[in-house]
Parts: C-alpha cells; structure tokens; sequence
C-alpha cells in the first residue's frame, strides 16, 4: 500500500467495519474535524447511513466485503467486534493500520479466550471452566467438576445481554445456552462498574471516570448509568489503574471498555471487555470534555488525547423499545422529556423498534447526580418508543 496521507488531509480515508449506533455517532464526532468516515455495513438506512455520505453496503462479516472495504482506506477501525478477522489480518499484512489489532481482536471476541488471557496475564476475573458445548456442562455437573450456581456464557457472538444464562439449580438446565460456552462462578455482586480507557501509538493512555451501571431484570441491558459511581476515592483509583492495566496487557490503540464487577467483600474482577466505543460511555458526550467517540478518533489517528475530566455528574438512560411492540419506530413523550432542563435526547434513528431494542438513549447533566438520577428516572417513565404505521 502507498504511504497514507496525514490526518486531516482531503485524501486521508479512515474506515469503520458497522454502521449502527456507534458508527453513527463516530461519524458525528468525525465531522467536527470535517473528517470523511467510510462505513461498511449491511443497509444503508442503518444509523450511520444518515450522516455519512461514504457508506458501503456489504457484510462485515465476510472476507472479500471487508478485504475489498479495508483496500480503499488508511485506517480501519470497528464499532462492533463480531467482524471478519482473516481479512483484517491480509490487510494487515499488505500494510493498512487496523485498531485495534486482528490478533487482539481475535481474542476479545471469544469470551473463553478473555478469560484465559485474564488468567495468563494475572488480572483478576471470577473463577471459571471452558465446555464444548451443553452436554459438557452437564457431564461436568454429574461429574462433580462443575456445581451450582454458575453463570454460562457462549464463547462468541453474544451481545447486549445475549449469550448469557444464569443457572442457580438443576431446574434452569433447561435454560442452558448452545454450543461452545464459559462457566463462570457467580459472583456475590456489590456493583457492576465500568471504566473506558484510551490509548494512543504514542503510548498516552487516559481513563473516563468510572460508572456504575443498573440493568433492566427482564432484558439484562443497562437500563441506567451513573457518573461519577457512587465508590470511594481509593476505589475509584483502583479501577481505573486495573482497567488501565487491562488495556496495556491488550497493548491495542483506541477505546477499551472495561467493565468490573465489585464483590462484597470490595474485590474488583474484570468481566469483559469492548474494544470500541460502548454504552456505558454514551454520557461523555454531553457531560466530558471530550466524548468518547472523539477520543476513540484521537487515539485511532495517534493524535493527543484529550482531557477525561467530567464538566458535571451525569445520568445515561437507554431508550429500549416498548414490550409488546414491533414495527415502525414512533416515540411518545419525546416534547415533554425536552422541557426538562439538563435532558439530551439522543436517538439512533432505526426504523423498526422491538422489545428491548436500543432505540436511542438520554443523557441529563446537572450539578448534583441525585438530581439527574430523579429526572433520568422521570424521562424513563415519560420517554417510550412505540410501534406505529
């Protein structure tokens, strides 16, 4: 490949493998710069379809759509994990800057391999098994190997609360999940917590602030997100420089989404890791100096990150779609939630809302969190995302 242009040159290309939420507001975070971003996805009336001039339909999942994308550019980055790694490894290979890199994101994207690689690496995790698929699990069970209760996760392609399966007795064996799968200790949670760090090739590494996150029962998605958590300083502290850790262990370049869970006996263990932009850093755009979508950018273009600080506390709602409701989005509530001050409004733009969906999400800023926390609470009750015609 020929030497690539400086950033921010008209010719510089830097690409994106997915076009749906994150990719989109990649793409807002991008135009400030008046930076082009190239989106591979499958439609382009996806999210990021509507801001991006430079979108091609393709699969980001099959070797030739994203061999053939990766050619035309300078950079490449994700937004989703589940991509096609072969091609990103020949690309590669031909001289394309990817972040993060195919290797890492070949382990990332097999939770067995996370834990394994937490194990080698010596950072700490909940105790677990590797299974081939249910059967194991069970033969694990009569065995004595594995005992009850567990938490199963499959090894790949699971996602927003997806792939995951909490087996308290033998009357949930019932619930197990398919094929290739981790078996994790439940842990006695005190808060689940998450801390986004950046790092760029020069080796500048920053963290966000660490947020305490709350899920939905039924569809285990975060349902709500604090900033700052409610953790002492000295904790706070620790999970950063645990996530900060994390991140050089991976020794990528972009964003690394790390999310901890606090026991009750105040041990930090990492659960998982995003790569990319993620949920639970939705807030910063509206409460940080710096969002994360710009910061993914910075760190991607080896350009100075910028400051982490928070300008006040924050409280993120996702906009899930409505039980009971498939079909054309239509969003009810939408005028009076905007009459409430500190309230931003961020939706997606899908066209077809489903149960659980993540329609859009609501960030509100103010100078004290329990009053954010009131009017996040507020607008989830006003806020709804229903199917119309």
């Amino acid at each position: 490949m020929k030497p690539a242009p400086s950033p921010l040159h008209p010719d510089f290309k830097l690409g994106v493998l997915g076009g749906g939420q994150l990719g989109k507001m990649l793409a807002l975070a991008a135009g400030n710069w008046h930076l082009p971003l190239y989106v591979l996805d499958s439609e382009k009336s996806f999210p990021a379809g509507r801001v991006t001039p430079f979108f091609t339909e393709g699969n980001f999942k099959d070797y030739e759509d994203v061999y053939r994308f990766g050619r035309q550019l300078d950079v490449l980055t994700i937004e989703i994990e589940h991509v096609n790694t072969e091609a990103l490894h020949q690309l590669e290979k031909e001289g394309l800057t990817i972040h993060p890199s195919p290797a890492k994101l070949d382990i990332i994207k097999d939770k067995g391999a996370q834990k394994l690689f937490y194990r080698e690496k010596g950072i700490p995790t909940a105790s677990f098994q590797l299974f081939d698929d249910e059967q194991a699990v069970k033969d694990a069970l009569d065995s004595g190997a594995l005992s009850y209760p567990f938490v199963q996760k499959s090894r790949t392609a699971g996602y927003d609360g997806r792939g995951v399966s909490v087996i308290t007795g033998a009357e949930k064996l019932g619930n197990l999940l398919p094929g290739a799968c981790v078996a994790e200790e439940l842990v006695e949670i005190d808060k689940e917590l998450a801390v986004i760090v950046a790092r760029n090739a020069a080796g500048q590494a920053r963290a966000f602030p660490a947020v305490e996150m709350e899920f939905n029962p039924k569809a285990n998605l975060v349902e709500f997100l604090f900033c700052p958590a409610a953790i002492s300083p000295e904790l706070e502290a620790r999970a950063e420089a645990l996530a900060t850790e994390v991140m050089a262990a991976y020794d990528i370049c972009g964003l690394l989404a790390v999310e901890l869970f606090l026991d009750k006996k105040g041990n930090l263990l990492v659960n998982e890791v995003a790569p990319r932009p993620h949920n639970s850093g939705h807030h910063t755009i509206d409460s940080c100096y710096t969002s994360q979508f710009e910061q993914h950018l910075r760190a991607v273009l080896n350009f100075p990150l910028g400051s982490t600080r928070m300008k006040a506390p924050s409280v993120m709602a996702n906009l899930l779609g409505a039980e009971g409701h498939t079909g054309p989005a239509v969003y009810q509530g939408l005028e009076d939630c905007l009459a409430i001050e500190g309230v931003h409004v961020h939706l997606y733009g899908k066209a077809v809302t489903k149960p659980f969906r993540k329609m859009g999400h609501v960030t509100v800023v103010d100078e004290s969190l329990e009053e954010a926390k009131a009017k996040a609470r507020k607008v989830n009750k006003l806020l709804k995302t229903v199917s119309g015609g």
